[in-house]
């Protein structure tokens, strides 16, 4: 997921947008104009800059993924469940999914719980390691 993602000083780190004029952030990034209707920047378009979002948020609701997805989501072969949390974040207090961090499952989970982002393996291919960002439960 190239350009979703990066990490900065060893620390996963969402990449999206956010309106220079009125704060509002945007993921995955928006490149067009802000589309907040209180916005009060130039209305054709305020300027949008790269954003860097908070590490850190809540689990907001999750679920346990037991069946494949058909094409064209790529899973390991063969397949193996998953859960996929929505979370929170802290600062933005926007909710952004993603799946949980391997060797986790929904019996470690409670909404409400602190969790961070982290980076872990969604598939391998002949190519390369596939990586996704995934959500990993922490200590209040």
């Amino acid at each position: 997921m190239a350009g979703w993602f990066t990490t900065v000083d060893d620390a996963a780190r969402l990449v999206g947008s956010r309106c220079d004029a009125c704060g509002t952030p945007y993921f995955p990034r928006n490149t067009l104009a802000c589309r907040n209707p209180q916005c009060t920047g130039p209305k054709n378009g305020s300027e949008l800059t790269e954003y860097l979002f908070s590490t850190r948020g809540r689990i907001w609701s999750y679920a346990d993924a037991r069946y494949q997805p058909p094409p064209p989501y790529v899973s390991p072969d063969p397949f193996e469940p998953y859960v996929v949390v929505a979370v929170e974040l802290e600062v933005e207090q926007m909710v952004i999914l993603g799946q949980l961090a391997r060797g986790f499952t929904v019996d470690d989970l409670a909404v409400g719980m602190p969790v961070e982002l982290t980076v872990g393996g969604l598939y391998e291919d002949e190519e390369a390691e596939h990586t996704v960002w995934m959500w990993r439960p922490v200590d209040a």
